[in-house]
């Protein structure tokens, strides 16, 4: 079902791992600088019309982040994941929102809780979640949530902190 599919991905940009165990579903792996060509291409000459969604995971250890488009194929009912790893660092992504207007309103969350740019995507620096927020974009893995919380959040008495594991093998297993 894919296989035409991958073979043309190999062939015209450069496709690196191809992963996926599922009947109906693939995941690819491009250059950052084939990702959105790729794209253009699954929807427009490979009947991947629907952009299901965009997201990024946040490889600290490696210094990049990987974006991924999942595309929906209707006619024969496929899933076919677009990953690109791009720089942690210079985090800047062409954007796809010509292809579907909806991408934007993912670049704009992208881009405010990653810190990624999408330069000419419509709106993509107007606050959307956090409103008036200047730090380290939260959903980073160097973001201190703990720190954040202490310093935004007054501490109120009677308040402590459990070691989880501990916490609930007390609960569940008080006799041991």
């Amino acid at each position: 079902m894919f296989d035409h599919v991958i073979s043309e991905l190999k062939n015209l940009f450069s496709a690196g791992e191809i992963s996926g165990t599922e009947a109906r579903l693939r995941f690819v792996t491009l250059p950052q600088n084939q990702a959105v060509k790729a794209v253009k291409y699954l929807n427009e000459k490979q009947g991947y019309r629907h952009l299901v969604l965009l997201t990024a995971v946040d490889y600290i250890e490696q210094g990049q982040f990987q974006l991924t488009y999942l595309l929906h194929n209707p006619e024969n009912r496929t899933d076919i994941g677009v990953r690109v790893l791009i720089d942690r660092e210079n985090a800047t992504m062409e954007s796809a929102h010509t292809l579907w207007p909806t991408i934007a309103t993912y670049q704009r969350e992208l881009r405010e809780m990653f810190g990624i740019q999408f330069p000419g995507s419509p709106g993509v620096d107007d606050d959307f979640i956090l409103e008036g927020w200047r730090g380290l974009p939260p959903y980073r893995r160097d973001f201190d949530t703990k720190a954040f919380a202490e310093s935004f959040f007054p501490q109120r008495e009677g308040r402590g902190t459990n070691d989880p594991a501990a916490f609930m093998k007390e609960k569940l297993y008080p006799n041991e």
